[in-house]
């Protein structure tokens, strides 16, 4: 069977799993969608997306962040996800099961959502990204946490954006992000290079993201990345079925050529398909999954 069969058959297993973890942890929901194209403010203190519609419009109801803190607070370090979901889909409230299993490891963490397409084209997705990422440390920092040791990861179209907001200088500079508090970047399954020979279905999401005539080069991290202080660690698999294992090959040749630090994880368990190792990973233990003992092994060691 190949593995584009195999990812397809995927997602009854993922959901079966997803439906069985128990929510522990109750995120805060805030909300940083824009009041007119000036405004960066965000309200927090709402509980639940049933109060986007009281106050944000078709153009930002996507843009809210979760925050989850730990019972027990065992690390300094604070994880900042992306989700993925081919740019179309998905939620930070869709993968709670990701904060549940990285609070219940003792991190802080917290889950940022950006407007989706077809309707909503790049740039969109990262630009909302970047202010959610400021967002988010304006919010840790008015708590008091020390914002020092940010861990960024994403999987999937979610590694594409994190990767850009990481490396590119020029996205950095145009949406003010300050990267001095990250230390480390994960991306899971992440299509960093449009490819020519990628799968079809990746060319199609691509060209429902981008603007038809669009040079998507302006979208693409290999084309985009500069040379920074943040480590990076790319998980992919060879069995992914939708991404090339070459994307990941292609960025870390990219980093070496202008001298970044970056480390490829193989993924090598059986479930190596996209959607099980970029999140359903989660919904395993890091005794059951090597991906996920990787994971959490490398963020320790930073």
């Amino acid at each position: 069977m190949n593995d584009y069969l195999r990812e397809s058959f995927s997602y009854f297993g993922l959901f079966k799993k997803m439906a069985k973890v128990k929510k522990i942890i109750e995120p805060e929901y805030f909300y940083f969608g824009r009041y007119g194209e000036s405004s960066g403010d965000f309200r927090d203190g709402s509980k639940g997306g049933e109060s986007c519609a009281a106050f944000c419009d078709d153009r930002n109801k996507d843009m809210y962040f979760l925050y989850y803190e730990p019972n027990t607070v065992t690390s300094d370090k604070i994880i900042v996800w992306v989700h993925g979901g081919g740019w179309n889909a998905g939620n930070p409230k869709f993968f709670d099961y990701v904060g549940q299993c990285i609070t219940g490891a003792g991190y802080r963490f917290v889950s940022i959502g950006y407007r989706l397409s077809p309707k909503h084209k790049y740039p969109c997705q990262i630009n909302d990204v970047c202010a959610g990422f400021n967002a988010t440390i304006n919010f840790l920092r008015k708590k008091n946490i020390d914002t020092s040791k940010i861990i960024v990861v994403g999987p999937s179209a979610g590694a594409h954006l994190t990767s850009i907001l990481c490396y590119s200088k020029d996205i950095q500079q145009s949406n003010h992000v300050d990267i001095s508090p990250i230390i480390g970047y994960i991306g899971f399954g992440g299509p960093y290079s449009f490819r020519d020979d990628n799968s079809k279905t990746l060319k199609m999401l691509l060209n429902q993201l981008f603007k038809k005539g669009d040079d998507k080069k302006t979208g693409e991290p290999v084309s985009m990345m500069t040379n920074n202080h943040i480590p990076m660690l790319l998980i992919q698999s060879k069995h992914d079925g939708l991404i090339s294992f070459k994307c990941a090959e292609d960025f870390a040749k990219k980093a070496a050529d202008v001298g970044n630090s970056c480390e490829i994880y193989s993924v090598i368990d059986k479930k190596n398909t996209h959607s099980w190792y970029t999140a359903g990973l989660f919904l395993e233990t890091r005794e059951e999954n090597k991906a996920l003992d990787k994971f959490f092994t490398w963020i320790e060691q930073l």
